[in-house]
C-alpha cells in the first residue's frame, strides 16, 4: 500500500468491499442444487464406466491411489480442518 494515494487506500476499508458481509449478494441455493444433482449424476455415470474398462490388477491400482489422493486433498482443503 506503500504506492497507492490516499483515496485508494480508503476503499480498502470500506464495509461494502469486505467478504461475507450483508451487501455482497449470494448466488441461489437452488442453482447449486441443480449443479450438485448434475455433478453427482455424472460422476456416478463415469464411475461406472471405469469400473467396467478395468480388467488388469495394475488398473485397479491406480484406480486405488487416484482415490485415495483425492480424500487427502478433500482433507487438506475442508473449511473444518484444525490448522
Amino acid at each position: 500500500m506503500a504506492n497507492t494515494d490516499i483515496t485508494s487506500r480508503t476503499q480498502y476499508g470500506r464495509d461494502d468491499l469486505l467478504a461475507g458481509g450483508e451487501s455482497i449478494r449470494r448466488g441461489s441455493e437452488k442453482g447449486a442444487a441443480i449443479y450438485n444433482l448434475i455433478a453427482l449424476v455424472v460422476g456416478g455415470l463415469l464411475g461406472a464406466v471405469a469400473v467396467a474398462t478395468i480388467d488388469n490388477w495394475s488398473q485397479w491400482l491406480v484406480l486405488g491411489v487416484i482415490v485415495l489422493t483425492m480424500i487427502g486433498f478433500m482433507i487438506a482443503v475442508s473449511p473444518n480442518r484444525r490448522s
